[in-house]
C-alpha cells in the first residue's frame, strides 16, 4: 500500500539527503511494515505542495502507546525523543 503524507521542508529535505531515516507521526492512519509512503513537501508559509515528493519504504514500526517504560506523568513533563541510528 502507498500512504502519501505532507512533511514540512525541514523534514523534506533531510529525508531526500538520507540523513533522516525516521519519522513521527500521530497514530492516526493504518501503516505495515512494506507499506511505502510517499512524503510531499509542504511549505507551510504559502500553504501549497512545492511538489516535490520522496517516497520510502516503512522497515519497522514502534507504537509509543505499547511503550510501558515511562508513566503519562513522565511523558507529558518531558516528552519523547526519536533517534535515529546508522
Amino acid at each position: 500500500m502507498t500512504i502519501e503524507k505532507k512533511t514540512w521542508p525541514e523534514q523534506f529535505e533531510a529525508m531526500q539527503n538520507g540523513s533522516k531515516k525516521f519519522d513521527c507521526r500521530l497514530d492516526d492512519f493504518a501503516c505495515n511494515v512494506g507499506d511505502t509512503i510517499k512524503f510531499r513537501e509542504w511549505d507551510p508559509e504559502i500553504k501549497e505542495y512545492t511538489g516535490r515528493e520522496v517516497e520510502k519504504k516503512v522497515s519497522y514500526i514502534l507504537k509509543t502507546k505499547e511503550l510501558k517504560f515511562w508513566t503519562d506523568e513522565e511523558v507529558n513533563k518531558k516528552g519523547l525523543q526519536i533517534i535515529s541510528l546508522e
